[in-house]
């Protein structure tokens, strides 16, 4: 059944009644972030091994300042709750950037950051990482990559973590950072 003022809902890994559409901050839960994130795969899973979406959030979080780690951590955590979407889809789709940037609202709520923009040493490390996880994850590209080739990589390792150790990591880090 559909709540008409918060409109539909979906259920989440703790068994919470979640409403994409009208996100509150009590609804946001680090248990349901991990899991889902350590699940998801990145690149659509177009990757040469599994490598979690929650994996690529550590990895940013523990390579830029300390003052932006728990932003860095939490820069995907909408994707939870909303899948995660290509860039060149998203890009496409201002109604679901809108949602997306609504939950992100919430979520910066939830753990005390500043909502808005993502801070640039985070915009930074989230588009060098995609150097780092080329080179390990995918084949050879048939075209450039766009503004990311005139960038030096981050530098960091791939792992390709399996669900349990990604889900694991992702929430004693976000413990350690909050």
């Amino acid at each position: 059944m559909i709540n008409m003022y918060r409109g539909d809902w979906m259920q989440t890994f703790t068994g919470r009644a979640f409403y994409p559409l009208a996100p509150e901050v009590q609804d946001i839960d680090s248990r349901d972030i991990a899991h889902a994130l350590s699940l998801l795969c990145r690149y659509g899973g177009h990757v040469g091994r599994f490598y979690s979406v929650a994996e690529h959030c550590i990895l940013i979080s523990e390579a830029v300042a300390p003052a932006d780690a728990l932003w860095a951590l939490l820069h995907d955590a909408t994707e939870a709750y909303l899948g995660d979407m290509i860039r060149p889809i998203k890009r496409a789709m201002p109604t679901y950037r809108a949602v997306e940037d609504h939950l992100m609202e919430i979520i910066c709520k939830r753990y005390g950051i500043t909502p808005g923009p993502m801070p640039p040493g985070v915009k930074d490390a989230d588009n060098r990482i995609l150097l780092d996880e080329r080179s390990v994850l995918l084949g050879i590209p048939p075209q450039t990559w766009g503004s990311v080739e005139n960038l030096e990589s981050l530098g960091v390792t791939i792992h390709a973590w399996s669900p349990k150790q990604a889900e694991a990591r992702y929430l004693k880090h976000l413990k350690e950072l909050t």
